[in-house]
């Protein structure tokens, strides 16, 4: 099903949010946080992905981010897809205590689309909006990192681990991000 959120312009950057199916809260724990983390850099590093900002919450990422190749649906697509198949074993080979609950609910949405197989971690959709100036992108980027304040998670977007708003505010930080040559703007 397409929707208006689609990437048009494949070298441009664009705001991207992934959903995992019925919004289950995956990324409580730390270990398929890491995986996200993991495809990430393994997108910057092989991919040409340049990724400008991000944040990591229970049920869905958001991001922001450009192909240097020209190819950020291939990218994102690519993304999507190992870090399905990761999430699935680490599940079935860890001892995970919502893995039938989980599994089955994948297996569910994997029945709905003739294009899955087992299983569906992710919505197909990944609301694509393209940054079309600099104002827009700091909006986006600000949004982006008061997700975790919004939920309550901590009180200022920096203290928040699985954010690019350590990137941001010069603190250790869990990857590299690519600089869009935007002041960091706390709350």
């Amino acid at each position: 099903m397409a929707t208006g959120y689609q990437i048009n312009d494949q070298e441009g950057v664009h705001f991207l949010t992934f959903q995992v199916v019925d919004w289950i809260d995956i990324f409580t724990r730390q270990v398929y946080r890491d995986i996200i983390i993991e495809s990430f850099k393994y997108a910057i590093e092989h991919k040409d992905l340049q990724l400008f900002a991000y944040v990591i919450m229970s049920n869905h990422i958001h991001l922001i981010a450009q192909s240097m190749t020209g190819n950020l649906s291939g990218t994102i697509r690519d993304i999507k897809k190992y870090t399905s198949k990761k999430i699935i074993e680490t599940i079935q080979n860890t001892s995970e205590s919502r893995s039938a609950w989980m599994l089955n609910l994948f297996e569910f949405h994997a029945r709905q689309h003739s294009r899955n197989k087992t299983y569906q971690v992710w919505t197909h959709e990944n609301h694509a909006v393209f940054l079309y100036s600099p104002e827009f992108t700091r909006e986006k980027i600000e949004y982006l990192h008061k997700n975790p304040v919004r939920a309550g998670i901590v009180e200022k977007p920096e203290d928040y681990v699985y954010s690019s708003a350590r990137n941001y505010a010069e603190l250790e930080y869990k990857i590299e991000i690519a600089d869009i040559g935007l002041p960091w703007i706390t709350i």
